[in-house]
Parts: structure tokens; sequence; C-alpha cells
């Protein structure tokens, strides 16, 4: 046991020094420790704030207090998953994610599902106003994740600790170096750095409309979405994967988590024959593209990728989807 507490000592002391000499900037280099469990939490457990690792628990991941009773980590998978929630004591789970949640488990453990997704590239003030005021006024502790738990999760609890008052700018931003978020999803290190105190006037002004679920767009607004988004990932490989300066914009990491994510997300494809085999040739088609589109998102983290094994990537998105659409579409 001793061995065990030495560890856990080590890895905080490890993660403080890279807190410390992480640089303030809104788009600091990524890093996540861990802390892990292959077991539930013991009954209502409760984290503490701006601990300097990530935590895994059995069926959650990233699991990281951005202030007392406010928690951020990854989507809770499965029955243990919302068992480990549970033994957080939350009551109110916030997802930022765009996949449907799983209201049911949810019910069964006495938690209430709340469903206001964000993109890769940020949000705007409508919806953070609507998450800022879900997290003051729902039941707590509030549980807040996205898919992982190191991106959107981390960007949408910065801006909400940042926008209540309970941690500055800079705090916020060191929380979202030990949830992982990486250096490329600008808008959302952008969302936390400008975010600042709302005053009780402007977070009653925000809807109090808090859905369970939020439906996805159609499949077409979808299929425009997948395109513009493949316009901007082939603007940033023509300038060695990185943003030009004539279009600033460009985060191809984060284009390329949003296009996994549009692939894993579309909804119920439509076919010229109404076929069920047509249908499911073409969600096996989405869910390969969606595994190739988070592999190129590993890649551009990584500062030792090749840039011709990302366009291989990309090429590879591209041709799947020129088959897609010369036998559904063309």
């Amino acid at each position: 046991m001793s061995l065990m507490r030495e560890q856990i000592a080590l890895s905080i002391s490890l993660s403080i020094a890279l807190a410390v000499s992480a640089p303030t900037s809104f788009a600091p280099t990524s890093f996540a420790l861990r802390i892990q469990s292959s077991t539930p939490l013991e009954p209502k457990q409760q984290l503490k704030v701006a601990e300097s690792a990530a935590r895994d628990f059995a069926g959650i991941q990233n699991v990281v207090a951005f202030h007392s009773d406010f928690y951020s980590g990854s989507a809770p998978e499965s029955e243990i998953g919302f068992q480990s929630l549970d033994s957080l004591g939350i009551k109110t789970i916030l997802s930022v994610d765009g996949a449907i949640p799983e209201v049911n488990l949810a019910q069964k453990h006495g938690m209430r599902y709340v469903h206001l997704p964000i993109g890769y590239d940020g949000f705007d003030d409508v919806r953070k106003a609507q998450l800022v005021r879900a997290v003051r006024d729902l039941p707590k502790p509030i549980y807040l994740h996205c898919h992982h738990g190191k991106h959107r999760s981390a960007g949408a609890a910065g801006t909400v600790a940042v926008s209540l008052g309970w941690l500055t700018n800079d705090e916020a931003l060191t929380l979202m170096k030990v949830c992982g978020t990486a250096a490329g999803y600008k808008g959302l290190w952008a969302c936390t750095a400008a975010a600042t105190p709302m005053t009780a006037i402007a977070i009653d002004a925000a809807s109090n409309d808090f859905p369970q679920i939020t439906k996805p767009d159609s499949f077409i607004a979808s299929m425009v979405a997948i395109d513009e988004t493949f316009d901007r990932l082939k603007l940033a490989e023509k300038n060695g994967w990185k943003a030009p300066q004539d279009h600033p914009d460009l985060a191809p990491i984060s284009d390329a988590g949003k296009l996994a994510d549009l692939f894993r997300l579309i909804g119920e494809p439509p076919t010229k024959s109404g076929h069920d085999a047509d249908k499911i040739e073409m969600s096996a088609w989405f869910a390969s593209d969606e595994k190739k589109a988070n592999d190129l998102e590993k890649m551009i983290e990584r500062p030792d990728a090749k840039q011709d094994e990302m366009s291989q990537v990309l090429s590879a998105i591209t041709a799947s989807c020129k088959q897609c659409h010369v036998k559904y579409r063309d």
C-alpha cells in the first residue's frame, strides 16, 4: 500500500512541475496525467478542486474538478460509468457532446440529463449563457462531459467556471491543460481565455430550457457540414497541416475531431431504394470513416507526425466518400 501511495505522490509531483513550467497562453502543449482505478468510487466521494492530475474510474475517464461539485470528464460508459457518477453523488449530467445521451440509465440512478451540444471550434455567447445558467441553477454535483472528456467538456467547464466567478482565466486554462486539451483546439481555448464573470441579470436572461435530448440536424445538413470540414482540412494540408496566414481561423486538429464527430453522429441515411441493406452498408462506411478521422486527429496532435501520412489518411476518407457518392448520390 505504501508503494502505491509513493507512486501516486510521484505522479502528482510530476504533473505539478509540468503545470508550473507550462506557458500561460491559451494554446499550450497538451498533457494529462491520470490516476486510474478499475472500480467505481467509494460512495459519495468528492474530488478536490485544482488537482494536478486527471482521474480515470470505471466507465468514466479524464475526471477533473473545476469547482466543488462541478466536474468535467468523458461520457459515462454503460452501467458501470453511471455507478461511478452515482458514487460521486452526481445529481445532474450535462452533455456538450453531439451524441444522444443515455437518459434512461441516468434516470435509473436518480440523475437528470441535460443535452446542450457545442462544437470543437468553440461556442457562441448564447450557448455559453445557457451553460452557465444550467450549472448555476441545476441540482449539484454536476458532471459535464463530451465524448472523450479532453477537449469540449474542458473548454465548456473552464468558460463556465470563469463566468460564475469560481476561477480566474489562468486557473481555468491550467485545468484545461490537466484535462489534456490539445493546443490546436483554438476556439475552445479562446472561449475560456475571453470569459469574464457574468452578472446575475445576464445569466437570468439566458434560456432555462434544458432539454434531455437535442436531436442532430438533418442528414443533408450533416453532409453539408462534412463537405465544409473537408474543404478546411484540404486548405490546411496545402499549408503543411498548419493554418495559412490568410486563413488564421483554420484549426486542423479541431476540424479532424469535428469530422469524426459528424461521421459518428450522422442521422439515418436515406437511400434511393430504401432497402435496409443499403442503409447498413452506408452506416458501415460512416463508421470506417469515423475511425480514419479519429486517427487523423491523433496524428495532427503528435509533434512528430509525418505530413505525408496525414495526407494519406485524408485521401483514404476522400476516396471512401466518393465511393459512397457514386453508389448512393450521383
